[in-house]
C-alpha cells in the first residue's frame, strides 16, 4: 500500500488541500492520502490557531473517507514533529511505502523543522507549487542541502519505493488560496466543489 502524509495545522482545511492531496493520488499512484491535522504546529504561533476538534472537523469534512482520510493520529501519537510521527508509522504500518507531501513553502523552511535531515533521510518528499514559493524553497537551505537526492517528476509514480533521501518537484496547478484568507474573510471550510 501507498501512503502521501499531508501534515498541517488545517486551520482550516480548504479547496487547495484537497487539490494537492488529488494531484498526489495520480501522480504518485497512491491508494490514500491521510491529511495529518497536528495538535500543535511548534512553528506557528497558537494565536489565531482554531481549536484542534474544529481543524479536524474542516478536514473530514474536506476528505472522502476512503482515498482522502483526515486523521488525528499525531494526536492519538502525542506527537507535535514530523520526524518522530514518521519513525512511529514506520513502526506500526511497515509494509506501507509512505510518502510526505508538501508544498513548496514547507520547503522553503523545511531547515526549520526539527530534524528536518533524518526525516529527509526516513521517507521521500514530493513537493508541490504554491504562488510565491518555488524560487525561494528551490532556493533554499533545505533544497541546497537534498540536491542530489532530487529525482525528476517522471520517477514520482516509483518515489514511493525509495527509502528517503529523494525529492521531486511535482507540477500541479498553483491555487494562491491560503487558511490565513479564509479565516480573515469569516470562512471555515471551502466545500469540495466551490473553488
Amino acid at each position: 500500500m501507498r501512503v502521501g502524509l499531508l501534515g498541517g495545522s488545517f486551520n482550516p482545511a480548504h479547496i487547495g488541500h484537497l487539490q494537492v492531496a488529488q494531484r498526489a493520488l495520480r501522480a504518485l499512484r497512491l491508494d490514500q492520502v491521510w491529511l495529518m491535522v497536528s495538535p500543535g504546529n511548534p512553528l506557528k504561533p497558537r494565536k489565531g490557531m482554531g481549536t484542534f476538534r474544529a481543524r479536524l472537523g474542516s478536514a473530514r469534512r474536506l476528505a472522502d473517507g476512503r482515498r482522502i482520510c483526515a486523521t488525528d493520529i499525531e494526536a492519538r501519537l502525542k506527537q507535535r514533529y514530523t520526524v518522530k510521527t514518521v519513525a512511529l508509522l514506520k513502526q506500526r504500518f511497515p509494509n506501507v511505502q509512505f510518502v510526505w507531501l508538501m508544498g513548496a513553502d514547507g520547503l522553503a523552511q523545511f531547515s526549520r523543522w526539527k530534524n528536518w535531515r533524518a526525516l529527509a533521510r526516513m521517507i521521500p518528499i514530493a513537493i508541490l507549487p504554491r504562488p510565491g514559493s518555488v524560487t525561494p524553497a528551490l532556493h533554499g537551505a533545505a533544497a541546497s542541502f537534498l540536491r542530489r537526492n532530487r529525482r525528476p517528476s517522471r520517477e514520482a509514480p516509483i518515489l514511493g519505493r525509495r527509502k528517503g533521501s529523494a525529492w521531486t518537484f511535482l507540477s500541479a496547478p498553483q491555487n494562491d488560496i491560503s487558511a490565513t484568507a479564509l479565516r480573515e474573510s469569516g470562512q471555515t471550510c471551502l466545500d469540495a466543489d466551490q473553488e
